[in-house]
């Protein structure tokens, strides 16, 4: 019998993502603990100029932030159980 791990849960999205690639972009990149560009590109099928504009926007509200690494989900939107 093969055991399963149980994915990141995200139980909540921000009220003010409202297009769903914006959705699925936070989303992403709550559950892997961060990503880069390229592998948001990748895993969700979007076109890069879309994503770099998805991640711009959901910066600038302080959703997600960029580093050095790819994009990481903001200390404010963490989750407060495992922060």
């Amino acid at each position: 019998m093969e055991t399963t791990t149980p994915s990141p849960r995200v139980d909540e999205l921000p009220a003010e993502l409202e297009s769903a690639q914006s959705k699925l972009v936070y989303l992403y990149v709550r559950a892997t603990d961060g990503a880069t560009a390229t592998d948001l590109q990748q895993a969700l099928g979007l076109r890069k100029l879309a994503i770099l504009s998805v991640v711009g926007s959901l910066s600038s509200r302080g959703l997600i932030e960029e580093t050095e690494a790819g994009y990481v989900a903001a200390a404010a939107t963490t989750d407060p159980i495992t922060a």
